[in-house]
């Protein structure tokens, strides 16, 4: 008796923290569309933006979201997710404005060091470029705090000052589920509806509000080389390198971003619930385990996000 009451008192309690959880993402969301005249929603076609749009959809209603989606395109993007991208948005009926880093190096704003570096990091330019064309004061993100270290000091409402830069020490204080949303000219928030859920929460709601994904999160066969402890993927973008051995393996992406550092991990998880099951089992986190950016050094997020990013 006791077996068969078990798992469904877990689901029970699962249920009711995923509830909790996206109670508070609405609210937040809801409170940026009350307190802010000129916001946005940064729309990757990843699967924690899709969760925030998830949110958003039940805040206002299919088809009603009060602010346009914001894309960050560096043009190395997978075909799989800007193809899912602009397919959600037209489904949603949602206004989806991208702006380019291509544009940002042909305005001469952008300069590589040389033509093969990663653009990722330079997508706070054209992030902050946007933010002066369309005179933004809130991006809501789906960044949440246990991807990374410097996410972890992120408040809910993160103050960026008039250079679009965040400082650690100023942020303001969130008491009670208070938020000070007092701008200066030139200021702006990011916004992040779901600092507190893990990659765990994300999988699990994703698994059981049916959300639809690119298909890149989950096994396929892919070629790829080994590289600084990493698969790398094999495009034209990041080919083998010499004595690299070329192998083709059954992956699954955890994160995606930009094809030039972001890397899959061996996985036979073919839908939500197998990725579950796969997530309990790791002590590693997504960005840790699948980002070659992020292992240049431990404060690497961090000065990127002093400079304006997400």
């Amino acid at each position: 008796m006791n077996a068969r009451v078990e798992p469904e008192l877990l689901a029970h309690l699962s249920n009711r923290h995923l509830d909790a959880l996206e109670e508070e993402a609405i609210f937040v969301l809801r409170e940026v569309a009350a307190a802010f005249e000129r916001p946005a929603l940064l729309f990757s076609g990843g699967k924690d933006s899709l969760v925030l749009l998830k949110c958003a959809e039940k805040a206002f209603g299919a088809g009603r979201i009060p602010y346009p989606l914001l894309m960050i395109d560096t043009g190395h993007n997978f075909s799989e997710v800007t193809d899912f991208r602009d397919a959600r948005a037209r489904e949603l009926g949602a206004e989806l404005i991208v702006r380019s880093v291509e544009d940002s190096m042909k305005r001469g704003t952008v300069r590589l060091a040389h033509p093969g570096e990663s653009r990722n990091a330079h997508q706070s330019v054209t992030l902050l470029e946007a933010i002066e064309e369309f005179r933004f004061d809130a991006l809501i993100g789906g960044a949440r705090r246990d991807e990374e270290k410097a996410r972890a000091k992120e408040r809910i409402f993160s103050h960026r000052d008039g250079f679009g830069q965040w400082q650690p020490k100023d942020q303001r204080p969130e008491l009670w589920t208070l938020f000070n949303t007092r701008l200066q000219p030139g200021e702006h928030f990011r916004v992040f509806p779901i600092s507190n859920w893990t990659e765990l929460d994300v999988w699990q709601y994703i698994q059981r509000e049916e959300i639809a994904l690119p298909s890149i999160y989950y096994a396929h066969r892919r070629d790829v080389v080994e590289r600084r402890g990493l698969l790398v993927p094999v495009t034209p973008l990041t080919p083998p390198r010499d004595g690299e051995q070329v192998v083709t393996r059954t992956v699954r992406f955890r994160t995606v971003g930009d094809i030039t550092c972001t890397c899959p991990v061996p996985s036979e998880a073919a839908s939500a619930a197998d990725v579950v099951l796969e997530t309990l089992a790791v002590d590693v986190s997504e960005r840790g385990a699948t980002r070659m950016d992020d292992k240049t050094s431990d404060a690497s997020m961090e000065k990127r996000k002093k400079d304006g990013y997400f």
